[in-house]
């Protein structure tokens, strides 16, 4: 199986590369049949449709997984041209990259395409309705895929994603509880905290049953299990971060609403999504956010 895999750099990307070694050694027999090529932002740029094809075309990859996106949420509400060269344009490029050479594709996608208005979990089958540019670029990017590809894509929606690599969440409220006597963290919005680890084992598995020509559904939902706000994960990134001695001390965690902490893209007030699908197809039970935020503390303490 040879894989082509976009944003190295990144969170997912570094995971991806990570988890692929770590089944490699742990002799996983799907990790020993996989070929792998693992680009860079500055090495690939999706917005290039030449570079893609390129590129694709030198590795002829069975599969390309597409870890590249623009995420940066309010900045996007100013900057719709690089939103949409990314999140669209790039998806399209790879896509009919696919496409040329028969391959199939893996595409990450997010939350934001639904517009919070329930509060119950979002099935892969809900209608959405993007509340931002970064939410309505990143569903354009999906019917791209989806149009050029029919079956031999797959796009996986994930949530509050982070890792031990890259800029996030966990990583700022640790750094903040550094530096602040106290903090104030928005409680009125609800998700799932997913570990960038958790994802890219989920990813390979879906990967290699693909590529297999077993069925796959063409949108799954990927996080950890279990639901928080904001200000959940906050106190637990405290809790366990004190715990494991990576702050000498806890402060207050306040609970703010999102009316006092105002931002110029708008979240989903509740973005919980349902991930038995594909736990389903790929045999694989899941973890409570909580254990897998545990784990990736130890791992950033050590």
């Amino acid at each position: 199986m040879r894989v082509l895999v976009t944003a190295r750099n990144g969170q997912l990307g570094f995971e991806l590369q990570h988890t692929l070694t770590l089944a490699r050694e742990s002799g996983a027999a799907w990790a020993q049949n996989v070929e792998a090529l693992f680009c860079d932002s500055s090495e690939l740029n999706i917005t290039d449709a030449v570079l893609v094809n390129a590129i694709a075309a030198e590795f002829k990859p069975d599969l390309i997984i597409n870890a590249a996106a623009y995420t940066a949420v309010d900045k996007a509400e100013s900057d719709l041209d690089a939103a949409y060269a990314v999140n669209e344009t790039g998806v399209k490029n790879l896509a009919q990259a696919c496409k040329t050479l028969g391959a199939k594709l893996l595409h990450v996608s997010t939350d934001f395409v639904f517009a919070a208005d329930k509060n119950t979990p979002y099935q892969p089958s809900d209608a959405t309705s993007p509340l931002g540019v970064y939410g309505a670029s990143k569903l354009a990017g999906e019917q791209q895929a989806q149009t050029i590809l029919g079956a031999d894509v797959s796009i996986v929606r994930t949530a509050w994603v982070y890792s031990v690599h890259g800029n996030n969440f966990v990583k700022t409220m640790i750094r903040l509880m550094r530096e602040k006597e106290q903090l104030g963290v928005v409680s009125d919005q609800v998700g799932t905290p997913t570990s960038a680890r958790n994802l890219a084992n989920a990813l390979w598995l879906l990967a290699e049953r693909k590529c297999r020509q077993q069925d796959t559904q063409v949108i799954y939902h990927w996080t950890d299990l279990g639901t928080a706000s904001w200000y959940d994960f906050a106190v637990a990134i405290q809790e366990l971060a004190v715990a494991a001695n990576l702050l000498e001390k806890a402060i207050p965690v306040n609970p703010i609403t999102a009316a006092q902490y105002p931002t110029p893209a708008k979240r989903p007030a509740y973005s919980v999504l349902d991930t038995s699908a594909l736990r389903k197809d790929i045999a694989v039970n899941g973890v409570h956010w909580r254990t897998a935020l545990k784990n990736m503390i130890q791992e950033l303490a050590q």
